[in-house]
């Protein structure tokens, strides 16, 4: 209604005054165009900014360590927040190291740090410099002869999809080094913090078992 009464108005006007009246009218538009444009670009310089200094945060974030994974000496700039999984799979290449659930409840992501099995999804990067960290990779010899308890899951195919299989090693091999001859039963007690997700137990009891027999063979040669 309000447009057409201008409309009207403005064909009622003599010919100079529409042509003021329609130059105002496109005046203000060309105003409140720009003023939008203008908003418009202040907020993206605004987000932009912002967008930067978290970037800048997180690079500030950022510090330069030493850990010892698997016998070596291994600098590797870590956040304060960061956990020991994600450093070992995403900034050391150890993929070896698996995340299932990342809250401590899989047991996927098994480390030996100091010879004692850990979560390491739940173990901040940070709070492990100056000891000494064991991944699945660094089980087997310099010479690529497999750990024992890894010989024993070939030995016995322990496995469905083997996603979980990294872990259940880890903790046997923290185990094994507190009871060398467990029974059946107390093995499964030890390791019982992990998970599998094709819940094929008894084949990895099994495996594990003849893992802790190939140890014990290979103390006694």
């Amino acid at each position: 209604m309000i447009e057409k009464a201008s409309s009207k108005a403005i064909r009622e006007l003599p010919e100079d005054d529409v042509a003021k009246s329609v130059s105002r009218r496109n005046f203000i538009k060309g105003v409140i165009t720009s003023g939008v444009a203008v908003s418009s670009a202040s907020y993206l310089f605004r987000a932009s900014s912002l967008l930067h200094g978290q970037q800048s945060a997180a690079v500030v974030g950022l510090r330069l360590i030493t850990l010892n994974v698997n016998g070596q000496q291994r600098r590797v700039d870590a956040m304060k927040q960061e956990t020991l999984a994600s450093t070992l799979r995403y900034k050391l290449g150890l993929t070896g190291t698996k995340l299932g659930c990342d809250r401590a409840e899989c047991g996927s992501c098994t480390v030996l740090i100091d010879d004692v099995p850990y979560y390491s999804c739940s173990v901040l990067t940070h709070t492990v410099r100056g000891r000494k960290v064991v991944t699945i990779e660094g089980l087997a010899s310099a010479d690529g002869t497999l750990h024992p308890v890894q010989q024993g899951v070939i030995d016995e195919q322990g496995f469905q999809c083997a996603f979980c299989m990294p872990g259940f090693i880890m903790t046997t091999v923290g185990y094994l080094k507190t009871n060398p001859n467990p029974t059946r039963q107390e093995l499964a007690q030890g390791i019982s913090g992990n998970l599998c997700r094709c819940q094929d137990y008894d084949k990895i009891l099994t495996a594990m078992m003849r893992g802790a027999e190939n140890l014990r063979r290979s103390n006694l040669g």
